[in-house]
C-alpha cells in the first residue's frame, strides 16, 4: 500500500511538473491612429471596435470588394460595395465625373437616388455630434442600431436605394472567398463571418481615413506660403464683413473646416423635406437645418448642398453673396440674410474660391493605403 501511495505521489509531481497547453490568446495588433497637428483631440472611436491592423485590413477589402453585396453568378449588375459611390480620386465621393452617376448623385442598385447627397468619407474619427446631413445617427441614439459609423454600413447594406441586400446574403457570399474566413480571425478572433464584424471592419478602415495636408494645412504648419489672393480669400472665410464663412466651417484652431454642427443657411424659404434636422431634434427653428460639411476636398465634391443643387463652387459661391433665402428658421449666424447674402465683388469671389482650392488633399486622394488592395478582382 505504502509503494502505491509513494507510486501515485510520484505521478502527481510529474504531472504537474509538465507544462500544460496553453489557449490561443486573440491579441490583433492595435493600429497606430495619430492625430494630426491642430486637430480635436476627442475622437469617436467606439470601446467595443477599436482600430486594429488586421481590422483595418479586412475593412479595406470589404470596402472595395464589389462582391460585397453578394451576387448572382457572375452578374455584374448585381455587383455593388462601398467604393462603387465612394471614390478615392474623389475624395470618397461619386463626383460630377462618375460615368456611372450622371450629376454626381448616387444611385443604388436598383436605380434610385439616395435621399440626399452624398456627405465624403474624411476626418470622420472627430465627428462627436452625429453622423448624415441631418445627424440621426449619433452616439447616445436611444435606438440602438443609429449609434455610429457601423450601423451606417448595415443601414447600406439593406437600403433599397444603396447596395439593396441582406446580412445574410453578404455573409454567404464571403464566406465562400477564400481570402476572407482567415482574415475574419486574424481581425476578430475566429473566422466567423457576421453582419456585426462585416460592419465593424469598414467602419475601422473608413475611420481611418484622414486629410491633413492639403497646402492650406502646410501654410498652417509654416511649410509652405499662399499667394496674395489666397490670403485674401483667407480673410474673407474668416471675417464677418467678408464672407463670414468660419462660424459654420472654422478655421483657425479647428483644421476639420467644419464644425459638424446643423444649420439652416437661407438656402430655401420653404420646408419639405422630410429627413431635415426637425426630423431628428422635433425642434421648429430645426426646420432646413443640415449638417456644414467640411470643406477640405471642397474642389472634388461636387455636387454641393445636401441635395445636390450646385454643380460649381462659383455657384455656391454666388449664392452666398446674394442668393440667400430668408425665412423664420434662418440659423442666427447668417448675418446678412436681410441683405440677401454677403455681397462680394467678383474680386472677392475669385480671391475666397483662390483660399478654397488650397484645401485639396492630393496626397489623401492618392494614398495607397486608402485605396483598392492589387490582389482584389
Amino acid at each position: 500500500m505504502k509503494k502505491i501511495i509513494g507510486y501515485c505521489l510520484l505521478l502527481c509531481c510529474i504531472l504537474t511538473a509538465c507544462p500544460r497547453p496553453q489557449p490561443d490568446i486573440f491579441k490583433p495588433t492595435p493600429y497606430p491612429f495619430s492625430i494630426p497637428p491642430m486637430f480635436p483631440t476627442v475622437v469617436n472611436i467606439p470601446e467595443d471596435n477599436p482600430l486594429t491592423i488586421e481590422g483595418v485590413r479586412l475593412g479595406r477589402y470589404l470596402f472595395y470588394d464589389s462582391r460585397l453585396r453578394g451576387y448572382t453568378g457572375n452578374n455584374p449588375d448585381s455587383m455593388m460595395c462601398c467604393a462603387t459611390c465612394h471614390v478615392q480620386s474623389n475624395a470618397f465621393v461619386c463626383g460630377m465625373n462618375n460615368p456611372k452617376f450622371p450629376g454626381g448623385i448616387p444611385r443604388g442598385i436598383n436605380g434610385q437616388p439616395t435621399h440626399h447627397n452624398m456627405l465624403p468619407l474624411c476626418n470622420l474619427a472627430f465627428n462627436t455630434n452625429g453622423y448624415d446631413w441631418n445627424g440621426a445617427i449619433y452616439p447616445q441614439n436611444p435606438h440602438p442600431h443609429l449609434r455610429n459609423i457601423e450601423d451606417i454600413v448595415l443601414i447600406s447594406i439593406l437600403a433599397e436605394n444603396e447596395l439593396f441586400s441582406s446580412p445574410e446574403r453578404c455573409i454567404n457570399t464571403l464566406k465562400n472567398i477564400s481570402i476572407y474566413p482567415p482574415m475574419f480571425k486574424a481581425a476578430f478572433g475566429s473566422e466567423d463571418i457576421t453582419a456585426e464584424r462585416i460592419a465593424k471592419a469598414i467602419a475601422q478602415f473608413v475611420r481611418t481615413l484622414l486629410s491633413f495636408n492639403s497646402r492650406f494645412d502646410q501654410y498652417m504648419r509654416g511649410e509652405t506660403m499662399l499667394s496674395e489672393d489666397e490670403l485674401a480669400g483667407w480673410v474673407l472665410f474668416t471675417t464677418e464683413e467678408g464672407a463670414d464663412c468660419f462660424h459654420c466651417h472654422g478655421s483657425n484652431g479647428n483644421l476639420l473646416m467644419t464644425t459638424n454642427m446643423f444649420y439652416n443657411n437661407g438656402l430655401d424659404s420653404t420646408f419639405s423635406d422630410p429627413m431635415d434636422r426637425y426630423a431628428v431634434t422635433g425642434n421648429e427653428y430645426d426646420k432646413g437645418s443640415y449638417r456644414a460639411p467640411s470643406l477640405r476636398n471642397i474642389a472634388l465634391t461636387a455636387p454641393y448642398m445636401h441635395d445636390g443643387r450646385f454643380a460649381t463652387l462659383d455657384e455656391v459661391i454666388d449664392f452666398y453673396s446674394e442668393g440667400l433665402q430668408a425665412s423664420p428658421y434662418v440659423h442666427p449666424l447668417m448675418h446678412q440674410i436681410n441683405n440677401g447674402g454677403v455681397m462680394l465683388t467678383p474680386k472677392e469671389k475669385r480671391q475666397l474660391k483662390a483660399f478654397l482650392l488650397t484645401l485639396t488633399d492630393y496626397q489623401f486622394i492618392q494614398d495607397t493605403a486608402y485605396g483598392k488592395p492589387a490582389d482584389l478582382p
